[in-house]
């Protein structure tokens, strides 16, 4: 797998987005400015847009999932998370469906869909500052947090949680969670990330920050957040996670690695790993072959 070419492409799409739009040209330009007057102030602004997800909430599409769908909007942290779930299906096991950074629950649909056909009842998550919750930045160890919380509420209201599926970082959150003992019976983790500090390190190359910037706003998320970031990678998080998994990741990510989901499948004691080819990083959420299996090891 050649990783060089899968970095550059996502560095190259990441700035192709804020290219795209003069507001955020400009910012750009300030916290270059920002980091040679006032570093300190550089390092603060950056931990703020860093843990915007984009595009932001006035300029994006409403999160639509239509009149099969009940949805509950539930306080969390400074913030809240809304939880979608089938206006008309029996009480039984439930699927928890987590989306990734920048995403919303509309995108799990075809997958919760597919669950249902199997006898699970989906469930869907809006994380916190996405799609129709409420907050305005948000940040990995917080989805993890709001994962374990929307678990332990719908225990709280009877229902056993058999699967946890969650795509891109909502899987590094995802994996997190369940190494914490997180009580379900089965994990799928689509498309994980095995580095948060990969993030960090886009992020500061698309805005021409420098490595002092970026490691005192990786510093800041960890203080504020109480953890070091590397605790959600592979050789951390993989030991620990002690229930059946799958990891679905395509050879031809642009986004996360294919390599990413290999260390997930090294670290964590006999997962399975489904790899797919030319579907990229968001199509294995509409695949039939992967929705299927899925499916099957869901069940």
């Amino acid at each position: 797998m050649d990783t060089t070419a899968t970095t550059t492409g996502t560095l190259q799409a990441a700035s192709r987005f804020y290219d795209a739009s003069p507001a955020l040209r400009l910012f750009r330009f300030a916290l270059k400015t920002a980091e040679r007057l006032w570093p300190a102030f550089a390092v603060r602004a950056a931990y703020r847009v860093f843990g915007t997800p984009l595009p932001l909430r006035w300029v994006r599409r409403p999160n639509r999932l239509g009149k099969d769908w009940r949805a509950e909007a539930w306080p969390f942290e400074d913030g809240g998370v809304t939880v979608y779930s089938p206006a008309a299906a029996p009480h039984g096991p439930v699927a928890l469906l987590v989306h990734g950074w920048g995403g919303n629950a509309g995108q799990m649909v075809p997958l919760a869909e597919t669950l249902g056909q199997h006898g699970l009842r989906p469930v869907l998550v809006d994380l916190p500052a996405h799609g129709a919750s409420a907050g305005s930045v948000s940040n990995l160890p917080q989805f993890a947090r709001a994962i374990e919380y929307v678990v332990a509420r719908l225990m709280q209201q009877g229902f056993e949680v058999r699967a946890l599926v969650a795509h891109s970082l909502g899987a590094n959150a995802a994996a997190f969670a369940v190494a914490r003992n997180l009580p379900v019976r089965r994990l799928v983790l689509l498309a994980p990330p095995a580095s948060a500090r990969a993030y960090t390190s886009y992020f500061a190359h698309v805005f021409g920050l420098s490595e002092t910037t970026r490691a005192a706003m990786q510093k800041r998320i960890e203080v504020r957040e109480g953890i070091l970031i590397t605790q959600f990678e592979p050789p951390a998080v993989g030991p620990r996670v002690n229930v059946p998994t799958l990891i679905v990741h395509d050879r031809d990510d642009r986004i996360n690695a294919f390599s990413d989901g290999q260390a997930f499948a090294r670290h964590v004691r006999g997962a399975d790993l489904l790899a797919t080819q030319g579907l990229g990083h968001r199509r294995i959420l509409k695949d039939a072959q992967v929705l299927g299996r899925v499916a099957i090891f869901t069940v």
